[in-house]
């Protein structure tokens, strides 16, 4: 490996970087996770840029992490590996800076071109030459500017995350669009590293906003864009360990036992009001499956679950429900009562057509749990008896004890 420390550019770069790391070390104390994440990406930059000029070999990067370690003994965050995350962090979301116009690529830093202070000087001086050679150089410099603008605000964004959630990020996605919808999630609800791990791990990218529905025609902008992007399809219960055949009213009650886990999976802002929520209409009374309030969308949410395919008729019970809640329930602060059909399998097309003439606002999503056959089923102990022989084989283990003393 070679010895890249006689290097005097090695040297001097290092000097700079050991200052940098000091400056933000105190800027940390005012705004730990933000400047932290900061130097991570500068940092990054800096090691691709070494890595393409200064020819250093293949050991580089760990030199550095040595270097650094001895000048910041009590720093974390300088081992090799995580320099190396670094760097792909940088490089993982550059990407979305070059997707965003290809021509934004002649600006990287990578070319050592300040855009602020170079183009400017040029154009000024070809302005006064030649008109023709002027033009292009401030298309130059107007690209520039946007490059610029684009990197700050990708920066301050990714800034707002944990890097221990970056470095999860990194190892289980590989597009950075991807990437900022699971940052951009991660802000809105703060999510624990776990719980951002069950999302990516669940695909919540590829189900967000993916159910049939009808709001665009039944709510007003706003409040439509919101009730659209809280639905997903499929909905996943894999938490449940059920029958194939399983009733819809157990579906129920194992939903409503798991709320702990049905929440999270529903999304940010629903709070449960009630398990076959009871609506008297005329004589008769109704039973809702499953009832919520939406804090965010600022009103009622009926689910109702469907453990077979979707027929066009579910809609038509729903939409009932629906109108029974806007008049015996919702409050004059509310906004309209939504409907959720949650069915094991659904055609799109027959949804659509089933929606065309429905007032009130109706999605339709599917939903998967962790099914068991009835053999299989059947076969599994239960818990009553899982207890029972636990207590049985205690029982015999304490007198085998007593019997060799």
């Amino acid at each position: 490996m070679t010895d890249i420390t006689k290097f005097s550019e090695y040297r001097d770069w290092l000097l700079d970087l050991k200052q940098q790391i000091k400056t933000g070390q105190i800027k940390a104390s005012l705004a730990v996770n933000s400047q932290l994440i900061m130097l991570y990406w500068d940092m990054g930059r800096q090691i691709v840029e070494k890595q393409e000029k200064a020819k250093w070999g293949s050991g580089f990067i760990e030199q550095l992490s040595k270097d650094l370690r001895e000048e910041f003994p009590e720093m974390t965050g300088l081992s090799y590996d995580n320099l190396r995350f670094a760097r792909r962090f940088y490089l993982f979301y550059s990407q979305i800076l070059e997707s965003v116009d290809p021509k934004l690529q002649y600006a990287d830093n990578r070319e050592n071109i300040k855009s602020e202070q170079v183009v400017p000087k040029i154009d000024k001086q070809l302005a006064c030459e030649n008109e023709f050679i002027a033009q292009p150089v401030r298309k130059l410099q107007t690209h520039a500017n946007r490059h610029n603008e684009i990197t700050e605000q990708l920066v301050r964004q990714v800034s707002l995350v944990p890097w221990g959630h970056h470095v999860l990020i990194l190892k289980k996605v590989k597009d950075p669009k991807q990437a900022l919808f699971y940052i951009n999630k991660t802000i809105e609800n703060n999510w624990s590293r776990a719980v951002l791990e069950y999302q990516i791990e669940t695909c919540l990218y590829d189900r967000q906003g993916k159910a049939v529905t009808n709001f665009n025609l039944t709510l007003p902008a706003p409040q439509s864009d919101l009730a659209n992007e809280i639905m997903k399809d499929p909905y996943n219960f894999d938490f449940l360990r059920m029958s194939e055949k399983v009733r819809e009213t157990d579906l129920e009650k194992a939903l409503v036992l798991h709320i702990s886990k049905f929440l999270p999976e529903l999304g940010i802002g629903f709070a449960y009001m009630g398990q076959q929520f009871s609506l008297k209409v005329g004589e008769k009374e109704y039973r809702i499956d499953l009832l919520f309030y939406h804090t965010r969308l600022k009103c009622y949410m009926i689910i109702e679950l469907k453990t077979k395919e979707f027929e066009p008729e579910f809609i038509g019970k729903l939409n009932f429900y629906i109108t029974a809640v806007n008049e015996l329930v919702k409050d004059s602060g509310d906004k309209p009562t939504m409907g959720m059909l949650l069915c094991k399998n659904k055609d799109n097309y027959e949804v659509e057509f089933s929606l065309k003439d429905i007032n009130n606002p109706i999605g339709v999503s599917t939903f998967h749990y962790t099914e068991l056959a009835d053999d299989m089923k059947t076969a599994l102990p239960s818990a009553e008896e899982l207890q029972n022989e636990l207590l049985n084989f205690e029982r015999e283990h304490t007198a085998k004890q007593k019997s060799e003393t």
